[in-house]
């Protein structure tokens, strides 16, 4: 299970998923600029350590890195909501509790996914995430991108 991004982490991610494609740390830089006061080096150390973490790739174009993200936003929500779960002692009464917090949008949200989920299965059985079990979009192992 990833563990949950810190703020600014949370931030520059948010642009990798948004933007879906490569980007540089000028690129994230400049967007995040717009919200608050940051260095460059800031924003490069969070890449590198985003890098470290299984959270993005690189490649090197000139004399700067392109970052892409390894896996997806929905896949890090999913994950972090099944390790939620997972946690608790009775998951029956989490789900109801988690269910009672939604709005009417997103419980129709949640009618779709399930929807579709029984669909995408045999005879409508348990469908898994979105990736493989233990796994996210890009290959990470089973405790996904921060291991």
């Amino acid at each position: 299970m990833p563990r949950q991004l810190g703020e600014l982490e949370d931030a520059v991610m948010t642009r990798v998923w948004q933007w879906n494609r490569p980007v540089t740390v000028r690129e994230v830089l400049e967007d995040l600029q717009q919200e608050r006061s940051i260095a460059y080096t800031t924003v490069m150390t969070v890449l590198d350590n985003l890098h470290q973490k299984g959270w993005v790739r690189r490649e090197v174009e000139g004399r700067a890195y392109r970052y892409t993200a390894v896996s997806t936003r929905a896949a890090y929500s999913a994950a972090l909501m099944n390790e939620a779960w997972a946690q608790s002692d009775n998951p029956a009464a989490a789900l109801v509790a988690f269910f009672g917090m939604m709005s009417p949008e997103q419980r129709e949200a949640l009618n779709d996914a399930i929807r579709i989920a029984q669909r995408a299965t045999p005879e409508g059985g348990p469908a898994g995430p979105a990736a493989p079990a233990g796994t996210t979009q890009g290959g990470a192992g089973p405790e996904g991108p921060g291991r």
